[in-house]
């Protein structure tokens, strides 16, 4: 099954900007870059065509022997079937971590021949420029981040009448009993399998929970492969610990970071590094803790406290071996983890709207505690996440009497109403929060 991707909207509309950069797209292993750039350049262009610097390496060749994009062009011209013909050729690099000089072009390409549509990617692109001290053309090239398949995309493949009906709603008012349902339903096996690709694919072509659990094993082994592939060696063994106590970090109520779980008498200053490099890679989120929500929120981050989530649930539930069907039928005894994987699914979901800005949580001195604080332009939105039906807990309240928000979101799954300020939101529906705040101001 084909899922369509939200970020090919946006590639169109770069494909036609008058002053249009190269892109440099950027994010986690196997979420699709690749192919994402190759779609896009089959369904909007005559022509495409695709040149891998780890498969094709003589093309470094190419690149060291001259800086001009012409006689780039002409030699690269050798490597490929299709023409390339400016306005109507699209030119895909990927693995350029592979040719430092090839990313160097892009400069060039923007300065001296803008007519050419060129998109650029990398496996763990931002590591590798980080350990080969590579440079990259700031202000020469669109840096673009591509994130998991996200709730909404699944939905659109999964249940496209469902998905029609949330997507083309103009007022806020509840669900019909029956379009709650299936949207919940859908929700549990999106957490199911996540948004890699591969794995998403597995399980919306009834391939089985076996096939959905291979697939996210295989790219959490090819993780591993890259910690010895592209660390420094020293910070192994330290990167490892991190990313295999996430699932122990967030099964606590309190769900802040503690260095002496990823390993006791852990210091921060010896594993700042790899959160650094987990970070880079785009495996985790690390969401800081604010006590007092200002402008902007940056400013007042707690840059000691902070809580780090997984980049995407399906691998989170496998990193911690979690069953399946514990997910789509939660049992008694999954209680503080089935927290964390609400968290988890909705800070997925909204990272493709934050501008690649994760949000805050805020803690006040008596314990009261809202999980995600987001800054929406001028207003300062708190955020609840509650994982079944059950709404009980003050730290909105709280938080609602302090400060006075205009806005706050309560995610779970009961249905939509809005009343007073506050969005209570079915967490299927976090992928149009934003624009449902729009509704709510009408």
């Amino acid at each position: 099954m084909k899922i369509e991707r939200d970020i090919l909207q946006t590639l169109k509309q770069w494909k036609d900007a008058p002053d249009r950069k190269p892109i440099l797209l950027k994010g986690a292993r196997q979420i699709g870059k690749t192919w994402t750039m190759e779609a896009f350049g089959k369904e909007n262009f005559e022509y495409c065509v695709k040149f891998d610097f780890d498969r094709q390496p003589e093309l470094k060749t190419v690149f060291s022997q001259t800086k001009s994009p012409d006689r780039l062009i002409k030699e690269l011209s050798i490597y490929c079937e299709q023409p390339i013909v400016a306005g109507k050729t699209l030119i895909i690099f990927d693995e350029i971590q592979e040719c430092e000089e090839a990313l160097n072009s892009l400069k060039y390409f923007y300065e001296d021949a803008p007519q050419y549509h060129i998109i650029a990617a990398g496996s763990l692109l931002g590591v590798a420029v980080k350990k080969r001290r590579m440079t990259v053309p700031v202000g020469k090239v669109r840096m673009m981040r591509m994130y998991p398949i996200t709730f909404r995309e699944f939905l659109r493949a999964s249940d496209p009448r469902t998905f029609s009906y949330v997507d083309a709603m103009t007022e806020i008012a509840p669900l019909p009993e029956i379009m709650l349902n299936k949207l919940n339903s859908e929700y549990r096996r999106y957490q199911v399998c996540g948004g890699m690709p591969e794995a998403a694919v597995a399980l919306l072509d009834d391939k089985g929970t076996g096939a959905v659990e291979a697939t996210l094993q295989d790219i959490l082994d090819l993780y591993e492969l890259d910690f010895a592939k592209y660390a420094a060696p020293i910070e192994i063994p330290r990167i490892h610990a991190i990313w295999h106590s996430l699932p122990t970090q967030l099964a606590k109520e309190n769900r802040k970071f503690i260095y002496k779980v990823v390993r006791t008498g852990a210091r921060s200053k010896d594993y700042e590094d790899a959160l650094m490099w987990l970070e880079d890679a785009g495996m985790i989120y690390r969401v800081y803790n604010i006590s007092k929500p200002g402008l902007p929120l940056s400013a007042y981050q707690e840059t000691d406290s902070f809580k780090v989530y997984a980049c995407d649930c399906g691998l989170l539930r496998r990193l911690a071996r979690l069953p399946a069907s514990i997910v789509t039928a939660p049992v008694a005894n999954y209680t503080e983890f089935k927290g964390a994987m609400a968290e988890n699914a909705i800070l997925q979901t909204l990272m493709p709207t934050l501008d690649d800005q994760p949000p805050c949580y805020w803690t006040s001195p008596g314990k009261a505690e809202v999980e995600f604080v987001w800054q929406r332009e001028e207003h300062i939105v708190p955020i609840e996440v509650k994982a079944e039906n059950s709404i009980n807990g003050k730290s909105l309240g709280e938080y609602y009497k302090k400060y006075a928000p205009k806005y706050r979101i309560r995610f779970s799954l009961l249905n939509l109403q809005y009343n007073g300020g506050l969005l209570s939101c079915p967490a299927p529906m976090a992928a149009w929060a934003d624009k449902l705040l729009d509704l709510a101001d009408k």
